[in-house]
């Protein structure tokens, strides 16, 4: 039988690992709400949402619980975690092991520079989910999920993780080209960061004519960034790289247009940072997802000022000194003139 050890059981975790479990592989949750544990070995964890509602029993740890070895780990944690998490989880990794990055940002590069490049396997997940209580998770939108291997090769092992993920999303796919979609997610979250920057839904934020142009801008400015490091980003759920890394404004808008619709569809109608900010009252992943898109930026030479004031932006809503209004973002179009 297939055992998958899930770090970080909340909206990614817990649903992926659902399914999982739910087809037949033996799933150990780990995480670090105890509150969270203990009901998902007491009552399983409950998946709701438009797909349909079921609970699968679960065997949950803390973080400092787990025993055994494993050959796959899927690391959910948020991405500011990521160096905690990796070499805590270090013991529970087998020597020829993979652990799978299901996060936003481009932690495939912080996890490999601690376990090695062979046993780090990418990922790209877009769907929408929300963690809501102790043992339940919402299922709340499709959205694309990618599986390679961060050298472009096409291993058994990640052939293997496909077969078992499409149990979870049927439209699954392998990628010669993790980073691709890795950066194209960069681009279209620190548009996401602009939308949590307001209280409006993220269709409707994309959706808006005044501030369409800053959406496209910021987009422009991460893409610029992966051009210079010669990675070409991929498109997914209505977001084309290609035409937002160019001039060509009309095919753009109709990018645009598409995520509008893309996210119509969901139940998720705000993102997870906007539920950080509002619900949940922490910390966003700002520095650890729009951070390192500045750091390779300054070493490649690409001017990012949208980004770098959105980060601060993003800093003084954390820290209660900003409200969230659309005042933010006539700020940061003072940026782009």
């Amino acid at each position: 039988m297939k055992k998958f050890l899930v770090w970080g059981s909340g909206a990614i975790g817990g649903t992926v690992g659902a399914y999982l479990a739910r087809a037949g592989a033996l799933v150990t949750f780990v995480d670090r709400d105890m509150n969270h544990v203990k009901t998902m070995n007491s009552k399983g964890l409950f998946i709701t949402g438009q797909f349909g509602e079921f609970t699968v029993a679960a065997e949950a740890y803390g973080t400092n619980e787990v025993q055994g070895k494993f050959d796959t780990i899927l690391l959910c944690t948020k991405s500011q975690d990521t160096e905690k998490a990796t070499k805590q989880l270090l013991p529970n990794l087998s020597e020829d092991g993979c652990l799978v990055s299901l996060q936003n940002g481009l932690n495939e590069e912080v996890i490999s520079s601690i376990i090695g490049a062979r046993r780090t396997v990418g990922a790209f997940v877009n769907f929408g989910a929300d963690y809501m209580k102790a043992g339940e998770v919402h299922y709340a939108g499709r959205g694309a999920v990618v599986l390679g291997e961060i050298d472009g090769r096409t291993t058994p092992r990640v052939e293997e993780l496909h077969r078992w993920f499409l149990n979870f999303e049927e439209n699954a796919i392998i990628t010669n080209n993790i980073w691709g979609y890795l950066w194209a997610k960069e681009a279209y979250g620190a548009m996401l960061f602009v939308t949590a920057l307001t209280n409006d839904s993220i269709a409707d934020a994309f959706y808006l004519p005044a501030y369409r142009e800053l959406y496209l801008a910021i987009a422009h400015e991460v893409l610029d960034v992966a051009k210079a490091l010669s990675i070409k980003p991929e498109s997914f759920n209505g977001f084309d790289p290609v035409p937002l890394g160019r001039d060509d404004r009309a095919a753009a808008l109709n990018s645009l247009n598409d995520m509008v619709v893309h996210n119509r569809r969901s139940e998720k109608t705000h993102s997870g940072i906007w539920r950080d900010i509002v619900v949940r009252k922490r910390k966003t992943e700002v520095d650890y997802q729009l951070g390192p898109v500045v750091g390779h930026a300054e070493k490649a030479g690409v001017a990012v000022p949208i980004t770098a004031r959105l980060i601060e932006l993003i800093h003084d809503i954390e820290n209660g000194t900003r409200s969230l209004s659309t005042d933010n973002l006539d700020l940061l179009m003072e940026v782009m003139s």
